[in-house]
C-alpha cells in the first residue's frame, strides 16, 4: 500500500511538471479585433497565445487569426457568445449598442488613467461586475482584461480645433462614449475598423479620426493624408483589450488552465502598457520631420467637452440600470482615488 502511494505520488509530480495534469488539452481559435502588429493595441493577443503554449507545456494552444480571417471585428463577441468560436481578443467599446455598460470597462472620456482603471478593476469589483454586465444582456462569456495602453490622441484633423463649433457636421470616425459626445456637438460620428481609415481619409470619406496611441497611428499612416494630431485624449485616458471565452468553454477548463490564462492576461496588460509607453515620445518627436502640428486643444473647449461628457454618462446611467451601476462603483473610487493622485505625483511639468 505504501508502495502504491509513493508511485501515484510521483506520477501527480510528473503530471504537473509536464502538463498532463491538465483534463483536456484546449485547441483554441482566436479571432482578434486589431492586428498583431500594432503595438500594446494587438501585440498582447499574439503574445498571450505564445505564453499560454508555453506555460501550459502545449495543453493550451491557441492560434490567433488576424482582423477579418474568421470573424469580422465587430461581431467578435456574438460568434464568442454563440459558441462559433471559442475565444477573442477585443476593445469591447465596439459592442456599447449591445451591451451599454461595456464602455465604462473599455474607454471612459475624462475618465481614469490606466494604473487607477487596473486598481479599480483587479480591486474594486470591476472584473466581477463585467461578467455581471455581460450574463444581464444574455451573452454566454467570460471576460479577462488583457491589455491596456495609455491615452490616445484626440485624433487626426485636417486643421485645429479651437471651438466646439469646429465639430458641428465634421465626419469623424470616433468610438465609444467619446462619439457620443462628439454626436450631441453636432458631428457625423462614423465606426470602422483601424485597416480601413487610411482609405477613408485619403477619398474623403471622413474629414477626421481617432484611432490609438501615435505609436499605432504611425504604422496607420494617418500622418500622410492630414497634418494635425490634437491632444489630449481626452475621449480615452485608458484603452483596455479583453479575452472574451466563451462561458462554457471557461466553466470546462480545470482550475490551473482558468489560473494560466488569467496570470497570463495580467502580464499581458502590464506588458502592453509598457510597450506604448516605451514607444510614444520616439514617435511624436519624429512626426515633427514629417510636418505633422501636435497642437493641443484648448482648455476652454477641454472644459466644455467635459460638460457635454457628464450629460452623455447621465442620460447612460438613466437608460440602464447596470452602466448607472457600474458608473457609480468608479465615481465612488475616483473621489478616493484623487485624494493620492492629486499629492502623489510629481507635476508633469517640474
Amino acid at each position: 500500500m505504501k508502495l502504491a502511494k509513493a508511485i501515484t505520488g510521483v506520477a501527480v509530480a510528473v503530471a504537473l511538471s509536464t502538463g498532463t495534469a491538465y483534463a483536456d488539452n484546449l485547441r483554441w481559435k482566436m479571432p482578434v479585433a486589431f492586428a498583431t502588429n500594432l503595438p500594446g493595441l494587438g501585440s498582447p493577443a499574439a503574445w498571450v497565445a505564445e505564453n499560454l503554449t508555453t506555460a501550459s507545456d502545449g495543453s493550451i494552444q491557441v492560434r490567433v487569426y488576424e482582423p477579418g480571417e474568421l470573424v469580422p471585428p465587430f461581431d467578435i463577441l456574438q460568434s464568442v457568445s454563440d459558441g462559433k468560436v471559442p475565444t477573442g481578443y477585443t476593445w469591447i467599446g465596439y459592442d456599447q449598442g449591445k451591451v451599454p455598460a461595456v464602455p465604462l470597462f473599455a474607454a471612459v472620456p475624462f475618465g481614469m488613467k490606466p494604473w487607477a482603471y487596473i486598481g479599480w478593476y483587479y480591486y474594486g469589483g470591476g472584473h466581477e461586475m463585467l461578467q455581471e454586465v455581460y450574463a444581464n444582456k444574455d451573452f454566454n462569456v467570460h471576460a479577462q482584461l488583457c491589455g491596456i495602453i495609455g491615452p490616445e490622441t484626440a485624433g487626426w484633423y485636417s486643421d485645429r480645433i479651437e471651438s466646439l463649433d469646429d465639430y458641428e457636421g465634421m465626419k469623424i470616425r470616433f468610438a465609444g462614449l467619446g462619439g457620443k459626445v462628439l454626436e450631441h456637438l453636432g458631428a457625423s460620428v462614423t465606426m470602422m475598423p483601424g485597416g480601413e481609415l487610411y482609405q477613408a481619409l485619403e477619398k474623403g470619406t471622413i474629414d477626421a479620426t481617432e484611432f490609438s496611441m501615435p505609436a499605432i497611428d504611425q504604422i496607420l499612416g494617418f500622418q500622410q493624408v492630414v497634418k494635425y494630431n490634437l491632444f489630449p485624449g481626452w475621449h480615452q485616458q485608458f484603452t483596455a483589450q479583453y479575452l472574451l471565452i466563451n462561458g462554457d468553454e471557461w466553466e470546462n477548463t480545470t482550475a490551473a488552465q482558468k489560473a494560466l490564462v488569467e496570470a497570463s492576461c495580467t502580464a499581458a496588460t502590464t506588458r502592453g502598457l509598457a510597450e506604448g509607453e516605451y514607444l510614444n515620445g520616439a514617435v511624436l518627436a519624429g512626426f515633427q520631420d514629417e510636418g505633422v502640428h501636435a497642437d493641443q486643444i484648448p482648455r476652454e473647449v477641454l472644459e466644455q467637452l467635459k460638460e457635454v461628457t457628464q450629460q452623455v454618462l447621465e442620460e447612460e446611467a438613466e437608460r440602464d440600470a447596470d452602466f448607472a451601476r457600474v458608473y457609480q462603483s468608479q465615481q465612488e473610487f475616483m473621489e478616493t482615488y484623487q485624494v493620492w493622485d492629486s499629492r502623489a505625483y510629481l507635476p508633469s511639468d517640474l
